[in-house]
């Protein structure tokens, strides 16, 4: 899924953060302590008063449990699927189809959220919107430097390269020099659109911004403006720049599809290891979740 979405995007995404970015040995441990990730995000972004960050806990508890309880067996399910895609080779059709299914599954979450998302942001007063635009811009500095978007087409596509090996080392492990060569002449062929995705950046946040100047009206028309900034997030986004994201998201799926080529035996049992333990993780997390929830309501039945 890019990473295109402000702050508010990021509270609802967390869980789907730290299931897929992190190590997935670290998956178990990110995940039992994700309402004081997000809580802590939350009041970076906002500076949220105590009032505020009791309600938030209190909503976000209501959304983990949901997500272990629900969703939690699903994720095990489409890694798995992508595990046997894996195994006998992904090609671009596959890794489409996985960017999709990011897709729908973050849809999942923001539909969810979106009431308890309009109720908070209904609260926020003019100061704790200075502080969150504040906050964006930060981000939208680190953004830059990160990609090294001000510089010239060299340093931009070094960055860029540096970041795709990264990612592929993280999934498959070591690479060759060799494997490293090949990738970096592929990489050439994939479009640089970090200047772009700073540009849509830009746009969402306006929008935003846009839409909390509302939080005080009709709260109806509020909530659902909210819940359509969230599942529409790249409707407002201009042609041109809608046929530049979806060419360079089919360059990218080729480009991941000829370095699943190269990968070694070893790679590949690397990658698909990682993706079954990814799997198992996520069928052991919402166990936990049952179990749970049986011994809340043993106890309640004790009373």
């Amino acid at each position: 899924m890019p990473a295109l979405r402000p702050a508010t995007l990021r509270l609802i995404l967390a869980l789907l953060c730290l299931l897929l970015a992190g190590g997935c040995s670290m998956v178990r441990v990110s995940y039992g302590h994700l309402d004081s990730v997000a809580s802590w995000m939350a009041h970076d972004y906002f500076d949220l008063d105590p009032a505020q960050r009791d309600a938030f806990a209190r909503r976000f508890e209501q959304l983990h449990a949901w997500h272990r309880r629900e969703q939690l067996p699903e994720y095990a399910r489409f890694i798995a699927d992508i595990r046997q895609r894996a195994q006998r080779g992904l090609n671009a059709d596959d890794l489409l189809w996985i960017f999709d299914g990011l897709r729908q599954r973050y849809a999942r979450i923001a539909e969810r959220s979106a009431a308890d998302a309009a109720d908070l942001l209904a609260t926020l007063s003019d100061t704790q919107i200075e502080t969150f635009r504040r906050q964006l811009n930060k981000d939208n500095r680190k953004f830059l430097q990160e990609h090294r978007s001000d510089d010239n087409e060299a340093a931009r596509r070094r960055a860029a390269e540096r970041r795709a090996l990264s990612r592929l080392r993280d999934w498959a492990g070591t690479l060759t020099d060799a494997q490293e060569q090949r990738l970096t002449e592929l990489l050439r062929e994939v479009p640089l659109i970090d200047r772009m995705r700073h540009e849509d950046r830009l746009r969402r946040q306006r929008e935003f911004l846009a839409l909390l100047e509302s939080r005080r009206e009709d709260r109806a028309r509020f909530s659902a403006r909210v819940r359509d900034w969230l599942l529409n997030w790249e409707k407002n986004r201009p042609p041109e720049l809608a046929r530049a994201f979806e060419e360079s998201w089919k360059k990218r799926a080729a480009f991941y599809a000829a370095a699943d080529k190269l990968f070694t035996p070893a790679q590949r049992t690397h990658l698909t290891r990682r993706l079954q333990n990814y799997s198992e993780d996520f069928v052991a997390l919402a166990g936990e979740g049952q179990a749970v929830a049986r011994s809340d309501c043993a106890k309640i039945a004790a009373c």
